[in-house]
């Protein structure tokens, strides 16, 4: 724990909240112990990032109207980006899993990375407040973003329709291939299949993000 805070660039207080942070639903299930896992800390962080990422963008971008600043927040806080945060930190290295979701990919899964960024948000913002919170979420999401008039928000959907429909006989489908978590914090999965065939796997907290994921594989595939 010692190491993965020296990355964070926080020392907790109260140490049993990263450990919380890090523990998967999976594991606590085996414990027969709900109150170990980090999905509390998870509902607690999301909101903590969209404040904090609200209030950055309004404090920095005072020529951006509503609905760009809008479309930019999701773009920022989506699960790409807290992923990456998550790997650059090396989280899944400490993550606590259940067996199965050991054995299934758990500790590199997307959706899982994302939320546990945000419970790690939301343990130093128990610990400390709202300001060691927003240090946090400023130094590893927000300072090195893209928030000029120009940026442009990825449409992968689009960009994948547009690329497919070349072909003339080419079709796009997208098919919900599952759903997990609470009815709060639902984690949806979707493939896309292009004439049939599946093409890209994805997941995320919307079924539109999750579409959005699935097309980004698609394309990433199409590109090798």
């Amino acid at each position: 724990m010692e190491k993965l805070e020296e990355k964070i660039g926080y020392s907790f207080k109260d140490k049993s909240l990263l450990q919380t942070a890090l523990t998967h639903s999976s594991y606590a299930n085996e414990k027969h112990d709900r109150s170990l896992s980090y999905e509390r800390l998870e509902f607690l962080g999301d909101s903590i990032l969209g404040l904090v990422t609200a209030e950055f963008l309004y404090s920095h971008e005072p020529a951006l109207p509503e609905g760009r600043m809008t479309r930019l927040r999701a773009e920022l806080v989506c699960e790409a980006s807290l992923k990456k945060v998550a790997e650059e930190l090396g989280i899944g290295e400490y993550m606590r899993l259940g067996k199965g979701e050991e054995r299934s990919g758990g500790r590199s899964r997307a959706s899982i990375l994302a939320d546990m960024v945000e419970s790690v948000i939301a343990a130093i913002y128990l610990d400390s407040g709202m300001d060691a919170a927003r240090s946090f979420i400023i130094d590893r999401l927000l300072k090195n973003a893209d928030l000029g008039e120009q940026h442009k928000i990825a449409d992968y959907k689009t960009e994948l329709q547009e690329l497919v429909q070349r072909k003339s006989d080419s079709h796009i489908s997208y098919e919900l291939t599952g759903e997990s978590g609470p009815d709060h914090n639902k984690t949806f999965s979707f493939c896309v299949y292009i004439n049939g065939v599946a093409a890209g796997q994805g997941s995320g907290r919307s079924k539109k993000e999750a579409e959005q994921a699935a097309a980004c594989a698609a394309l990433e595939k199409m590109r090798k």
